[in-house]
C-alpha cells in the first residue's frame, strides 16, 4: 500500500484527534484541579492542529 500526500494527512489528523480526545479525557476525568485545565487547553490545541492537517488535504 502506497501512502501518497493525502493519505499522510489524513492518518495525521486520525492521530491528532486521537489524542486530543485522550488529553482532554484525562483533564476532566483524572485532574479534576488546575492541572485538568491544562490538559484540556492542549487537547483544544491538538484539536486546532488537526484541523490545519484536515485543511491542508489536496491542497499540498
Amino acid at each position: 500500500m502506497s501512502m501518497n500526500k493525502n493519505t499522510v494527512l489524513a492518518w495525521a489528523t486520525f492521530i491528532m484527534i486521537v489524542v486530543g480526545v485522550g488529553l482532554i479525557a484525562l483533564g476532566a476525568f483524572k485532574y479534576s484541579e488546575v492541572a485538568g485545565y491544562g490538559f484540556a487547553a492542549v487537547g483544544i490545541g491538538f484539536f486546532a492542529i488537526a484541523w490545519v492537517f484536515n485543511a491542508l488535504k489536496g491542497r499540498v
